[in-house]
């Protein structure tokens, strides 16, 4: 049997995550550590280490559909993993990601009002307003709340798809077109280009 290793257990990291954002929506920005350090990662070294061994969300949907047999253990379909797929999906996350640092930049600039709502798959309101005291920031820096609705709801729908995709088929499908998977990936093949 293999032995377990301290980052075999970073699954427990995304629900902390989630569970710390539910409370306080400005924990949502803790979430930028599995944005930037995948990029570092694969900037540094040159490799997929973070998806592969340190990656909360890929080992959480292992866990869910592995271990407590979730999943449906069917093939991924290929289309899911196309180079065409892939890329439009991360397109389509940036974009996303983007208008969530245009609506932050919005709410700093005071051209619009802090929008205390997380929304799950970029579409359905779900009001959030337990989850923050405007008390803990002052007026002049709501776009800090701003950010945290917007990139907790970019953490939770993205989770989400995770879930959905993990209990059709494998447990880690989601790693086929993970936006910070095909970054990485990208990341690699121009480093290694320029070896």
């Amino acid at each position: 049997m293999k032995t377990k290793k301290w980052y075999d257990y970073l699954w427990i990291w995304s629900i902390v995550y989630f569970a710390l954002g539910f409370f306080n929506i400005l924990f949502a920005w803790l979430g930028m550590i599995d944005f930037i350090l995948p990029l570092i990662f694969a900037g540094a070294g040159g490799n997929k280490k973070f998806c592969n061994s340190y990656c909360g969300r890929g080992q959480l949907f292992n866990v869910l559909g592995s271990s407590l047999k979730l999943s449906r253990n069917k093939t991924t379909p290929r289309s899911l993993s196309s180079k065409w797929f892939r890329y439009g999906f991360l397109v389509f996350f940036l974009t996303m990601f983007a208008a969530m640092v245009w609506q932050t930049y919005l709410v700093a600039a005071g051209a619009e009002n802090l929008r205390q709502a997380v929304k799950l798959f970029w579409t359905f309101r779900v009001p959030w307003k337990w989850a923050y005291n405007p008390e803990l920031l002052g007026e002049g820096l709501a776009w800090i709340a701003q950010f945290s609705y917007g990139f907790y709801s970019l953490m939770l729908t993205s989770t989400l798809i995770g879930l959905i995709v993990m209990m059709l088929y494998k447990p880690r499908s989601w790693c086929t077109f993970c936006p910070m998977g095909t970054m990485t990936q990208g990341i690699c093949k121009i480093k290694y280009k320029g070896n």
